[in-house]
């Protein structure tokens, strides 16, 4: 499966049914007046955050989603029936915006959040609302509003609890393989990752959610590289994991050139918690270990753990203290109010 996380989107919801005109002709029933019925209310479109999805890959096929419309009112006073609804189902981590692809209409965070993007069109009346004491035979009908339309644009910030970021080969999709089920693409040359990965890690029957986001450079946040467009996926994150490759030669400067990019990139990536890690220290020996590790402390201000997803040393103590800034995190998250238009749904 391909990963999508922007796609654009019309949308259109259903007019409402037209009212009808009729009259009773029934026998012995000499002034049978109108009996029109009214239209039915067109259908509207729901956005809703659905389990097992984690792209939006299905929104790069289809583009035009529109609701039906309101079946018309019929004699004897019969209302004609609701259009069915549209219901968009997207990933948890979906924001909505506006065709500016500047202005927020939703941000769905949870399994069963449902979102009403558009509403259908009212009926319209029939012939019997329009009867009065000096017009009992009315011979006109309202015609159903039309419903609503809007394109879209979707645009999906993956839910995890730590994201791993760092230079290109600083060991990010080695250490997500080692700790998850997830197989992303490892190789020893540069952005062998273009997309970001989901994987769950277990530590002490505890489990949290890591997503892997592809590697930056330096001037990432003015379109160097792959860019900074897959950064909005740590926004969502609780602690970032933050790896600098035993390799380098300059492991402070590696450090700080990532710093400087989730600072120029904004959105309180820089604010948020670090764990720290000097990864692959199996490719070096002891005296280089304690040279780059002094630098890395140098440079950040504090005392890096040291990592090798090949030989798994130091893997547990790095999930322990991320698992640990996570509960911390989630303790502190606060539900958010909803207005008429939001709705939620047991998962």
């Amino acid at each position: 499966m391909k990963f999508l996380d922007q796609a654009k989107v019309y949308i259109r919801s259903g007019d409402g049914g037209a009212g009808s005109v009729s009259f009773r002709r029934e026998k012995f029933i000499e002034f049978g007046g109108p009996d029109g019925g009214d239209g039915g209310r067109g259908g509207d479109v729901w956005l809703e955050a659905v389990d097992g999805l984690n792209t939006l890959i299905d929104y790069r096929y289809q583009q035009h989603f529109k609701a039906k419309t309101g079946t018309h009112g019929m004699g004897r006073n019969r209302t004609g029936g609701k259009g069915a609804d549209v219901v968009l189902k997207v990933p948890a981590g979906t924001q909505v915006y506006e065709e500016d692809n500047e202005t927020l209409i939703c941000d769905l965070t949870h399994i069963g959040q449902r979102y009403l993007l558009a509403k259908g069109g009212n009926g319209g009346f029939g012939n019997t609302h329009f009867k009065t004491s000096t017009n009992q035979a009315p011979r006109r009908a309202n015609p159903g509003l039309p419903g609503e339309e809007m394109t879209i644009w979707l645009r999906l910030k993956l839910i995890a609890d730590a994201g791993l970021v760092g230079l290109p080969n600083a060991g990010k999709s080695t250490f997500l393989a080692s700790v998850t089920a997830a197989k992303p693409k490892i190789a020893d040359y540069p952005f062998t990752t273009l997309h970001p990965g989901l994987g769950v890690a277990r530590i002490d029957a505890r489990e949290f959610v890591i997503a892997d986001i592809p590697g930056l450079i330096e001037g990432a946040h003015e379109g160097a590289g792959i860019g900074d467009r897959f950064l909005g996926h740590v926004e969502r994150t609780g602690v970032i994991l933050h790896l600098v490759s035993a390799r380098e030669e300059h492991p402070g400067k590696a450090y700080k050139t990532i710093r400087q990019e989730l600072e120029a990139y904004g959105h309180g990536l820089a604010e948020k918690p670090e764990v720290l890690a000097l990864s692959q220290v199996d490719t070096i020996d002891a005296a280089e270990r304690k040279k780059k590790t002094a630098a890395l402390k140098r440079a950040a201000g504090v005392q890096p753990l040291m990592l090798s997803s090949a030989t798994r040393e130091g893997v547990e103590e790095v999930l322990r203290r991320l698992m640990t800034v996570i509960e911390e995190t989630r303790a502190g998250d606060a539900p958010v109010a909803a207005d008429e238009r939001w709705q939620d749904r047991e998962a």
